[in-house]
């Protein structure tokens, strides 16, 4: 009985001990805090040294009495006893008894729930790694603040800031990193419903975007080092496809052949999707390359190929007419058009290539029917009807996607039949249409292209099937080179410095694309990419493609040297000399870490965009050079030249060509068209000249088109207002800002 009245006279001494809000003040302190010097309790307290000491000194020895606190004579700082940390604990648990009834919590799994400051210290612990005794201190002061603000319904990203603003104030900045929580404030929402709206973009779109925008800071965030995602931010580098950076890949190039050999298979048990088997005819062969088109459009961010495709489907047109063909492939082509949300880029074989002559060739229900050089004449007749379909749509609407690309070899230029092709594709160049892909020249054999610009060559384990199809571009990052020059204050060695640091920062990014990529393989989330054919994978990851580009080449050897690339030889030498030197860098990366890296020119308008007005923010508008009007500045993009400036084709082309060798992995030439009128038979002229003279790669005829949907009629030229109705309002203008026809609202 004596010993129960001891403990009861002691239990109340304690709870005497901490009536003062001081007294409890100091215990909780040193509980969150840890040991503090007599000093640092005050100042924490932000109690005056000379109004204050005297009580505060009476407070600290009456803890100090009661054992609730202890000093260390070494180090001169008190530190909370057991004792003192169970009675924290306990006059929390009593403070907070009755508001907790009532505290409720809408989380993040959309359930509302009583407040459980366990959950918190659980949700440190397994997302951040915290220390279990760190944790529950964390949700401890959490608790009490959230408390102070009198609500009755809280949310779970407003615990989750005052968590983080605990962290922060504590120094945890690492464990604060992982804490974030991603997502966009509701007025950004609201912006981008009306930007999507701008661009005629449909819901789709419209949650594609949102959804984009929480991968682009999960990216930024937890996948790439803090290094690269600050290059990104500030403006050094420009990670493409950001929001897609950790799903899939940009590009890729198909092989017809596996698809008529085995049909369409979906080896996902979970998938509601039949397999489709072996096409038995035309009709069915397009539509399993359709439907094949669709599926993948789900699994790459950008580009699809289909190479060869005449020579492909060539086996199934036997014993059909002309306007049965015309009629199949009109369908194909209004098909992928409507329903493939990426870019489609078609390679036309203007014949058969040496390399598939001898080749097995697929016909119905995938049986061997020979090799495809017994189908040259079917082949011509093919493309043929593809340039026939393209053009007949050139008087309403023209088909920007699918692309074409015409592949020029050096029988096109010999053959009858295939100068007949050419005239017919240039009839359909004169609108700005097809791309070229210029083959004639040794290196480029055994090259495809897609209409971005990319190339694949047979140059990584020297296998033309293995290195060209059934492969792809993982992505692209772009540096900015007019940064590295501001940034060198025009010293030369300063600028080749900055420039190999950039470019660092971008293959690490591209390296870590590489190794995500192959994570996704084990994932099982691109199922038709990533489905085996017999034994490997239908992708063949380990031969993908990654680019790292540039934006500014211009500019930035205006600001060095003090002209225009196309102003003198001078200027024109340290442009190749900064394309040199980055090629050599991705080169050795490249065979460092094994991975296929290539250097390509810029084909990217929203990067050389976000990274000239970036730089306008830093440098401002008296130091940063730009094409474009004030509201609009951009860095050159696609061609080295700028497209506005006027000089003479051959000297154009030569400049161009300077950097389509030294740029080998993606690159481009737009010769603009517009403000001219002229015929198939003059940029046949110009063709031949390229293949004769420069080592272009891949080059097209641009011009202007304006589209009136009242009308349903597209002109040649920026029109203010449709030449036939007079109307305003319906028209539509496109242009290659990029290396694809881009839809502009006038």
């Amino acid at each position: 009985m004596r010993v129960l009245v001891l403990k009861r006279r002691l239990g109340a001494k304690v709870l005497r001990a901490v009536a003062s809000v001081l007294r409890l003040n100091i215990l909780r302190l040193l509980y969150d805090r840890g040991p503090l010097s007599y000093t640092e309790i005050m100042n924490y307290l932000k109690l005056s040294p000379s109004r204050d000491a005297g009580r505060f000194a009476y407070h600290l020895k009456t803890l100090l009495n009661m054992d609730l606190i202890a000093s260390d004579p070494s180090s001169k700082k008190y530190r909370i006893t057991e004792l003192g940390r169970t009675l924290v604990e306990f006059t929390d648990d009593l403070e907070n008894s009755a508001y907790m009834e009532q505290m409720l919590v809408r989380t993040s799994r959309l359930a509302i729930e009583r407040f459980d400051r366990n959950k918190i210290a659980e949700s440190l612990v397994r997302e951040a790694d915290v220390p279990v005794d760190l944790a529950q201190r964390v949700a401890r002061e959490a608790e009490r603040r959230l408390m102070k603000l009198g609500t009755k319904y809280l949310t779970a990203p407003l615990i989750r800031e005052f968590v983080n603003a605990i962290l922060i104030e504590r120094g945890l900045e690492e464990y604060r990193h992982k804490m974030t929580r991603l997502g966009f404030p509701v007025y950004d929402v609201t912006l981008l419903l009306k930007e999507m709206s701008g661009k005629s973009a449909d819901v789709e779109k419209v949650q594609m975007a949102a959804g984009k925008r929480v991968i682009e800071e999960y990216t930024l965030l937890n996948a790439l080092p803090r290094e690269v995602a600050d290059a990104h931010i500030s403006g050094e580098i420009h990670i493409d496809n950001l929001g897609c950076w950790v799903l899939k890949p940009s590009v890729f190039m198909h092989d017809a052949r596996v698809f008529f050999q085995q049909g369409l298979i979906i080896r996902n048990n979970l998938s509601k999707m039949n397999p489709m088997p072996t096409p038995k005819s035309l009709r069915s062969a397009l539509s399993l390359l359709s439907n094949a088109l669709q599926l993948t459009a789900a699994e790459v961010s950008s580009e699809q190929g289909l190479d060869f495709i005449n020579v492909f489907l060539a086996p199934f047109i036997k014993g059909l007419s002309v306007e049965e063909i015309k009629e199949e492939i009109s369908i194909f082509l209004a098909s992928a058009n409507l329903t493939v949300s990426t870019g489609v880029s078609l390679g036309l074989e203007l014949g058969v290539p040496f390399f598939l002559l001898e080749s097995r060739a697929f016909g119905s229900e995938g049986k061997d029917v020979g090799v495809y050089g017994d189908f040259v004449d079917e082949s011509l007749l093919l493309a043929s009807i593809f340039l026939e379909c393209l053009k007949e749509n050139i008087k309403y609407k023209p088909i920007l996607n699918p692309s074409v690309i015409i592949k020029i070899r050096s029988r096109s230029l010999r053959d009858d039949e295939s100068e007949r092709l050419l005239h017919l594709a240039h009839e359909l160049a004169v609108h700005g249409l097809p791309y070229f892909a210029n083959l004639i020249r040794e290196p480029q054999e055994y090259a495809s292209y897609v209409a971005t610009g990319l190339r694949f060559a047979a140059d990584w384990k020297e296998d033309w099937e293995i290195d060209t199809i059934r492969t792809g571009c993982m992505d692209q990052v772009t540096v900015n080179l007019p940064r590295a020059a501001y940034e060198s204050e025009k010293e030369e060695e300063s600028f080749f410095e900055n420039l190999q640091d950039f470019a660092e920062k971008g293959l690490k990014a591209l390296r870590i694309k590489h190794q995500t990529m192959k994570s996704r393989a084990d994932e099982g989330l691109l199922p038709l990419l990533l489905q085996k054919e017999e034994g490997d994978y239908y992708f063949r990851i380990g031969n993908s493609l990654s680019i790292l580009s540039f934006a500014g080449l211009n500019e930035a050897v205006q600001f060095m040297t003090g002209e225009a690339i196309q102003e003198s030889s001078n200027s024109l030498s340290f442009a190749e000399k900064i394309v040199s030197q980055l090629a050599d860098q991705v080169d050795k990366y490249s065979k460092k870490i094994g991975i296929r890296l290539d250097l390509g020119l810029p084909s990217n308008f929203e990067a050389a965009t976000r990274l000239a007005q970036l730089d306008i923010e830093r440098y401002g508008l008296g130091t940063v050079l730009t094409q474009g009007e004030r509201e609009t500045p951009y860095y050159t993009s696609l061609n080295v030249v700028p497209h506005h400036v006027e000089m003479p084709l051959e000297d154009y082309l030569k400049t161009e060509s300077c950097f389509h060798g030294l740029a080998s992995g993606s690159h481009l030439a737009k010769i603009s068209l517009d403000n001219l009128e002229v015929s198939p038979e003059e940029l046949i002229s110009t063709t031949k000249k390229i293949t004769d003279q420069y080592p272009i790669g891949l080059y097209t005829y641009d011009r202007t088109l304006t589209y009136c949907s009242n009308c349903r009629k597209t002109w040649h030229g920026e029109q203010l207002k449709c030449p036939n109705c007079g109307s305003v309002n319906t028209l539509t203008q496109f242009k290659r800002e990029t290396a694809r026809y881009q839809a502009k609202k006038t």
